[in-house]
């Protein structure tokens, strides 16, 4: 089954790049991590706009009563867009965040900085890194269930581009606060292992089911890209320091992603046979 071999390839180069800074000696520096991501992020952020979302609406659409129109109303299927966004911001308020380039950040450059070496510091990031990384799961599970493998691989390119920076960083956190290997090993199992889970688990749930709630899927987790992408680059973009760096970063990585699209519709690989 292609989905569980998408599944491993995800997980294995998820676990390669969060154990990379044990085996790699943090060979990346601040700003060369701060460009992957700003692509990477760039990346995440073209997928929604222009995969995932109209994905979304396609599959609404496709299967609608014979007027015409949407199996729901415009207005509920945009509101699920709108409800993946506000999820994201409401668990990063509750402190279930992703902000680990900071935090990473902070600790290099003041180690005198009590947070960075709260003894939850480290739990909360990998909870708030695993849940981002389970609504990737389930945009990728939910566009396989739709029946489109093509655009369930782009989404899941796209995904893995901007987890294995992710992971890098994640590895780089436990390397500084987790004074237990067994237990920084097993943070970085804990986030790579989140996606592949949970693109199987949205497939089996998703997998024959009424094509409006897939439809939903799609778009709630096309929410969950947006944010992800914005709050990965917005501080860096408003930093006067390196914001036209990160702002370039990002557009580089839109560009890139459009134009691979581009090129794979244009090659027939994208068409929609169903």
């Amino acid at each position: 089954m292609p989905l569980v071999l998408l599944a491993l390839l995800i997980m294995a180069l998820s676990l390669l790049a969060g154990l990379g800074p044990r085996l790699l000696g943090r060979r990346l520096t601040n700003d060369q991590m701060s460009d992957i991501t700003g692509i990477a992020a760039g990346l995440l952020l073209a997928s929604a706009l222009l995969v995932v979302i109209p994905e979304g609406f396609e599959v609404a659409a496709a299967t609608s009563s014979s007027d015409g129109g949407f199996v729901y109303e415009p207005l509920v299927l945009g509101g699920a867009v709108l409800v993946g966004f506000l999820t994201m911001l409401l668990l990063e308020g509750l402190g279930v965040g992703h902000d680990i380039h900071e935090e990473h950040h902070d600790h290099a450059k003041g180690h005198g900085h009590g947070h960075v070496h709260h003894p939850t510091s480290a739990r909360s990031l990998v909870l708030g890194l695993s849940v981002h990384a389970m609504a990737d799961g389930v945009a990728i599970g939910s566009a396989a269930a739709a029946g489109d493998a093509a655009f369930s691989a782009v989404i899941a390119v796209a995904v893995l581009i901007h987890r294995v920076p992710a992971a890098f960083s994640l590895g780089v956190f436990t390397l500084h606060e987790d004074h237990s290997s067994k237990r920084a090993v097993q943070s970085v199992v804990a986030f790579a292992a989140a996606t592949p889970i949970t693109m199987l688990v949205s497939f089996l749930l998703l997998d024959g089911a009424d094509a409006g709630l897939i439809a939903m899927a799609l778009l709630f987790s096309a929410g969950t890209f947006v944010y992800v992408a914005t709050v990965d680059t917005l501080p860096a973009v408003h930093n006067t320091e390196v914001g036209r760096r990160s702002m370039r970063n990002v557009l580089l990585g839109a560009a890139i992603f459009a134009v691979v699209l581009w090129l794979a519709s244009l090659g027939g690989f994208l068409d929609h046979s169903s």
